[in-house]
């Protein structure tokens, strides 16, 4: 992370992530690990799902569907959900390439 000082501290199945995030963004970020964390934890007590990669994969593909099912919103506001949704991922995705350089996964 190249600004440690808005990194973030997350939570999410008892694992800790810093994820760099601007201090105005900071609410919704751990607004969304509270309920990532949730859905994953609902996935893995179910106990059809096992592993950490397919638990996430699972979670994302269920909020995903959430999202389409909540009902056609216009265009561009589709468009602005994907694009923070992209963010987020790209955000997650090197906050578990940065655990797993450093052995804290």
């Amino acid at each position: 992370m190249s600004d440690s000082g808005n990194a973030v501290k997350i939570h999410i199945m008892d694992k800790e992530y810093l994820v760099a995030c601007q201090p105005e963004e900071q609410e919704a970020l751990l607004a969304s690990a509270r309920y990532l964390n949730e859905k994953m934890s609902g996935i893995r007590e179910s106990g059809k799902v096992v592993g950490i990669d397919r638990i996430a994969v699972m979670s994302a593909l269920n909020m995903a569907h959430e999202i389409i099912a909540s009902g056609p919103g216009n265009d561009s506001e589709t468009e602005s959900c994907s694009e923070r949704i992209r963010q987020l991922n790209s955000r997650i995705a090197k906050a578990l390439d940065n655990c797993k350089a450093t052995g804290l996964n």
